[in-house]
């Protein structure tokens, strides 16, 4: 990967829980002025807290350009629901949805429901593969021209671009076609956690944007370098993949000088890269990684997300864009445009409308 890629930079609004959906618009609005790629919004069966497809729904109205990437998971939830949801986002959005994949593990977060027991990860891992390709099928089922709207017949849609997408997994079954016409990006962006081997296996089948944890370049290039070659085995192009290095920060410190050794390179914390310091640091921590080709780009969680959401966007993207490694406004209206990804075609449509 050339030092020259563009660069790309996601924030978490995660932290605490806030009811009151002002909290929320107020930090997308914030990014959005920072021209990000996309905000993140993390949401669990095992805690309590606001449905994080609905925040954003929410947000969509009052943003417009920062992409809203909430949280599903595909345990204990009808894929056909998951699917049409994420497709009303992007609708309501106009073209800036993603959805982060996820899975629930424990018997906590399958009592509620009491449809069957806690699955073991891989299982499950499996199964949110298998959504994820139900939900493109899904997307697809209505091709984009397929709404007609004749006033003079009668006629809504054209029946022949409709498709039944017939899937039939390992726990679930689904017809289609999608009530919900083809999304305005065609496929909203699937997002994924490739640190683990269960779901770097099913980002490698199916993400757009993976995201993974790593201490130093080195280790993000290597695990930027094996989800690239596992996609290319499935039958992808690699370069249709951004992987961003999910980084807890803590903006709180002062500044210190930049030390270009390994001692400028985030904690390992809880598991996980935790950087402590200042956003004139964090913006030489950022250049020096993507200046060695090891990333995509980065998804910055923050500690205490207004405070630090402000010293990311003021400081270090200030400096980012001062130093022109990036952008100072959207060059399009869709979440695909701001990660240079194209519009997928409509895998029934190419197939000449086989159902």
């Amino acid at each position: 990967m050339s030092a020259t890629r563009p660069l790309h930079l996601a924030v978490a609004l995660d932290g605490p829980a806030h009811y009151d959906a002002a909290y929320y618009v107020g930090l997308a609005r914030l990014a959005e002025r920072g021209a990000l790629d996309f905000v993140t919004l993390g949401d669990s069966f095992a805690r309590p807290g606001l449905d994080a497809l609905a925040v954003l729904s929410r947000v969509a109205p009052v943003t417009e350009r920062i992409g809203l990437v909430p949280t599903v998971t595909t345990t204990h939830t009808e894929p056909f629901h998951v699917s049409t949801a994420v497709a009303t986002l992007d609708w309501v959005s106009r073209g800036r949805a993603g959805w982060q994949v996820d899975v629930s593990t424990t018997e906590a977060e399958a009592r509620p429901f009491g449809r069957r027991p806690a699955a073991p990860a891989g299982a499950l891992w499996r199964e949110a593969a298998d959504v994820a390709d139900v939900a493109a099928r899904l997307w697809d089922s209505w091709e984009d021209d397929a709404e007609i709207r004749d006033i003079s017949t009668g006629r809504f849609v054209d029946r022949a671009k409709l498709h039944h997408v017939d899937f039939e997994g390992g726990t679930f079954s689904v017809r289609g076609p999608s009530i919900v016409p083809r999304p305005p990006q065609g496929h909203p962006v699937i997002v994924v956690d490739g640190t683990g081997e269960q779901g770097r296996e099913a980002a490698a089948r199916h993400a757009d944007v993976v995201l993974v944890r790593a201490g130093a370049p080195d280790q993000a290039a290597a695990l930027r370098d094996d989800i690239r070659r596992r996609a290319e085995a499935h039958g992808r192009d690699p370069d249709t993949l951004r992987v961003l290095v999910s980084l807890v920060v803590d903006l709180g410190e002062s500044e210190s000088a930049p030390d270009p050794g390994p001692g400028s390179d985030p904690q390992l914390a809880g598991g996980g890269p935790h950087y402590s310091g200042g956003p004139v640091d964090l913006a030489e921590l950022i250049t020096r990684w993507h200046g060695q080709a090891a990333v995509d780009g980065f998804h910055l969680a923050p500690i205490a997300p207004h405070r630090d959401l402000e010293r990311i966007v003021n400081g270090t993207v200030a400096l980012l864009q001062h130093r022109s490694l990036f952008r100072t406004f959207y060059p399009g209206g869709s979440l695909r445009e701001h990660l240079g990804l194209a519009r997928p075609a409509n895998q029934y449509a190419l197939a000449g409308g086989t159902t």
